[in-house]
């Protein structure tokens, strides 16, 4: 379900989806602090929250993560 999950991943964040995936020990989950707007919260609950657990998490690892170190400032 690689490619599916990738596209639905990308049109949530698309919508303006503001999920943060939390993978920890194969355990995958995701965390919505800040709030969807209301297409991406509708997204998310029709298209994606249906779907097995197995297939959330596919579809999760192509969100951000929070361990991206990405936003950090860069070591010296």
């Amino acid at each position: 379900m690689g490619n599916a999950s990738k596209k639905l991943a990308e049109e949530y964040r698309r919508l303006g989806g503001r999920r943060i995936a939390v993978i920890d020990d194969n355990l995958g989950s995701s965390r919505n602090w800040e709030g969807d707007p209301p297409e991406a919260a509708k997204f998310w609950k029709e298209q994606i929250a249906c779907l097995s657990d197995r297939e959330k998490r596919d579809v999760q690892t192509f969100l951000p993560s929070i361990n991206d170190e990405s936003d950090e400032p860069a070591s010296k």
